[in-house]
């Protein structure tokens, strides 16, 4: 899934846009955003493939924005002016779309911004697939980790992971002092990677158990802010690390 943001600062262009987000099949729909500004805020959080973004805003406009950005995410334009074509090929657009545009012309501009999705990810480093078997074994001894996201391979501390959040096909690490990584991978995989002070206490979680602040009867608490569900099923593999670190009554 390609992971799309929308921004547009009239309400009803911006409904239009995830609407039609909506209806193509590989796309999914992370946020809606009435300025760049907003969007610069969740590009900075999260992991954007795609940009469907309106030149004419106030504050800074769709093209100076797009500008900004040191990796900025496949791009379409959106516009009521057509003499901004020629600058959003500039700026190496996939696409550029002239208000008003149908469903028709949308899903024109998403299949350009397949095509320049995939053949980037084909262009990737040339690792083997996220989820292809390896003779690696799980990383009990070793203190880092290599994780691929963004079309890039980032080195980070085991130590430093929190928790890891399932999200559909992807996964959310979430890491101390830093921005969470999000990458393609499963769940399972994950697991089976991390050494044995990670425990999968849900389906669509793995926890650190050495950030752990409190384990209570149906939740891990990690801080003030953070409380993380205990799924049924894994209750008796939390139990039984517990059990190997226990002191009391």
């Amino acid at each position: 899934m390609i992971r799309t943001l929308v921004i547009d600062d009239e309400p009803l262009a911006l409904q239009q846009l995830a609407a039609y987000v909506g209806k193509i099949p590989y796309l999914t729909l992370v946020g809606e955003c009435q300025s760049a500004l907003e969007a610069r805020d969740i590009i900075a959080r999260e992991q954007i493939d795609a940009i469907f973004i309106d030149i004419n805003m106030p504050d800074l406009n769709g093209m100076d924005f797009v500008r900004s950005l040191a990796a900025p995410p496949i791009v379409v334009f959106t516009t009521a002016y057509s003499e901004y074509a020629i600058d959003g090929y500039k700026v190496d657009a996939a696409d550029y779309l002239l208000k008003p545009f149908s469903l028709d012309d949308f899903r024109k501009a998403a299949q350009r911004v397949k095509r320049r999705y995939d053949m980037e990810m084909a262009a990737d480093l040339s690792l083997p697939p996220a989820d292809a078997p390896t003779e690696e074994k799980p990383l009990h001894d070793d203190d880092t980790i290599f994780l691929k996201t963004e079309h890039r391979v980032v080195r980070v501390n085991i130590a430093d992971i929190r928790y890891v959040e399932g999200m559909s096909e992807y996964l959310k690490v979430h890491l101390e002092n830093e921005r969470p990584i999000i990458m393609l991978l499963s769940m399972k995989k994950m697991e089976e990677r991390l050494p044995s002070s990670f425990v999968r206490i849900h389906r669509s979680y793995i926890v650190n158990m050495k950030k752990v602040k409190e384990v209570t009867k149906n939740r891990i608490v990690m801080d003030a802010d953070t409380y993380l569900p205990i799924g049924d099923i894994y209750k008796e593999s939390l139990t039984s690390y517990l059990a190997d670190k226990y002191l009391g009554r």
